[in-house]
């Protein structure tokens, strides 16, 4: 099931599936790594609409709530089974 980077939880993982945005937005993450196919980790968000902090290729990288909100990504199914888990 596909979501969007800022409603997965911190801990969970998946696969970039889409970038809901304009070539200048899809340039901007290009060059942060994030693009569509990239395997990514969520590692902490701020609470009402702060950066989203993710790993990508081993690094992190912060990316705001107005770019977070339009990553959607590919949940892996074993982390979708168990929604409660706490990470």
């Amino acid at each position: 099931m596909e979501f969007s980077l800022v409603e997965i939880k911190p801990g969970q993982t998946g696969v970039i599936s889409d970038i809901r945005g304009g070539s200048a937005l899809k340039t901007k993450l290009n060059q942060l790594g994030l693009r569509e196919g990239k395997r990514i980790k969520k590692i902490s968000s701020v609470f009402n609409r702060g950066p989203v902090t993710i790993s990508v290729d081993n690094y992190q990288v912060a990316v705001g709530y107005g770019k977070a909100i339009r990553i959607m990504v590919e949940v892996d199914e074993l982390e979708k089974a168990s929604p409660g888990r706490e990470s």
